[in-house]
């Protein structure tokens, strides 16, 4: 909505009138504000002026100033606060979470696409589509971008967390942004920014040295100085915690991860006469079982040994090899049944604690644990595909920082899309084996690499 520039119709102070009747819209919209927060958001009389805009598409917008700030803004007869707005109030929509690297989309005009998204233990919030949505980062529960559901929370998840999942409207770095309050030294009674940083200086807030000649640099920062302190987002309302209980980071539970098979066209003659179609995911078990009723029924198993199946043109067309045709007219019983499985097209399942299944076609990818080589020939520790297993890339490395002792970073993992991949300093697999398989319980048949641990007795 607001990822290019706009033109702006008209800037007017707003009436008395107009300020009661955006009160009531305010209390109809977002039921939860109570009366002094709606006083907090449309002040009685401070600032308050109504901007209406054309955006780059040619959408008329209206948009309410306070002191300054875009607070909130019309589209269509809908009201939607701004992204300052769930600064104060950060409880105020549900909150869908991504990672850092996807903002920079979201800012060039993306939209919000559901394999960006993360999946907390608690689950993802309930919503239905059309639904108003924040959305934040990992680590920070301060909004960064305001959307609407393209699809339910249950929808979401039955779609394998795939297509897009939020029309956004709105980021934090729009051009809307700019229009708030910018702090404008000349404007101030300090008048030059010296002599700013020499006050705050004498409070002691901050540090200041020449480091080279005419340059003054900030060399540290009293960050809790009560000046700094006191800008802080309002603690939640009694009620608000209740809601946010379950968003917040909790112990890590291991998801149940289930292989699952996919059936393609070449295979759907097989399993129509059982009521699935193309693309129908089966358990191994319900696959042994309609094969076995498919043979049972069309009289293919064989009379003279009971142990052989006759295979009929379907099961030829489905399971036999082009230069079988001719040469194989019968299988055991595990040979049919393996070349079955073997000729579906791999799926799974994964079901977090307290959540629905999120089903998804293909393979999962395992923990992928490396070692590489930096500069002065030293080796670094590279684990990617955490966020498959729920794990957070960020928390997972300032767990192995502080056990390393070691430097840690986070970066987006080469030739991936919105896929972070952690690297630690030295060969920390030993640390890394024992975080995943002891703490977090992770199956070591979803790891790989552990074998490049360095052997006893050898520098690392």
């Amino acid at each position: 909505m607001f990822a290019k520039a706009f033109r702006v119709k008209s800037n007017t102070a707003i009436k008395g009138s107009d300020r009661r009747k955006l009160r009531a819209d305010v209390t109809a919209v977002f039921p939860t504000l109570g009366t002094d927060q709606v006083s907090e958001l449309v002040p009685g009389k401070e600032e308050l002026n109504i901007v209406k805009l054309y955006a780059h598409r040619g959408d008329a917008v209206t948009v309410y100033v306070s002191g300054g700030n875009p607070i909130l803004f019309e589209l269509e007869k809908n009201l939607y606060p701004t992204v300052y707005t769930l600064w104060s109030y950060p409880d105020l929509l549900p909150t869908f979470t991504t990672w850092p690297l996807v903002l920079e989309k979201l800012v060039g005009g993306a939209d919000l696409m559901l394999p960006g998204l993360v999946v907390p233990p608690a689950g993802l919030p309930q919503v239905q589509k059309g639904d108003l949505c924040a959305i934040a980062l990992v680590g920070n529960r301060a909004p960064v971008a305001i959307g609407v559901a393209a699809m339910s929370t249950a929808e979401m998840l039955t779609s394998g967390l795939k297509g897009r999942g939020f029309s956004v409207l709105h980021t934090y770095q729009d051009h809307l942004c700019p229009e708030g309050r910018q702090l404008d030294i000349k404007k101030s009674s300090y008048k030059k920014l010296s002599k700013f940083l020499q006050h705050m200086q004498q409070e002691q807030i901050i540090q200041v040295q020449e480091l080279s000649k005419g340059v003054e640099s900030i060399v540290a920062v009293d960050w809790k100085h009560p000046r700094i302190t006191s800008f802080v987002i309002p603690e939640p309302s009694p009620t608000s915690q209740t809601i946010q209980e379950g968003s917040r980071e909790q112990p890590y539970h291991p998801p149940d991860i289930k292989s699952l098979y996919c059936v393609p066209a070449s295979m759907t003659l097989l399993f129509q006469e059982s009521g699935h179609k193309k693309g129908s995911i089966l358990e191994g078990s319900e696959v042994r079982t309609i094969v076995i009723n498919y043979a049972k029924k069309n009289d293919l198993v064989d009379a003279d040994n009971k142990n052989l199946v006759k295979l009929d043109p379907i099961l030829c067309d489905c399971i036999l090899e082009k230069g079988e045709q001719h040469t194989v007219m019968k299988l055991p019983w595990d040979s049919l049944l393996n070349r079955c499985l073997e000729k579906l097209q791999p799926a799974y399942q994964v079901t977090f604690p307290g959540q629905e299944p999120i089903v998804k076609k293909g393979k999962i990818c395992p923990i992928d644990i490396t070692l590489a080589q930096r500069a002065s020939n030293k080796k670094v520790t590279v684990v990617r595909n955490l966020e498959a297993y729920g794990l957070n890339p960020c928390s997972v490395a300032t767990i192995l920082q502080q056990r390393c002792q070691a430097s840690t970073t986070v970066t987006p993992a080469p030739g991936t899309k919105d896929i972070l991949q952690v690297q630690i300093q030295g060969n920390q697999i030993h640390h890394l084996g024992r975080l995943l398989l002891e703490e977090y319980r992770l199956p070591r048949k979803h790891i790989q690499g552990l074998e490049k641990a360095p052997t006893p007795g050898k520098k690392k």
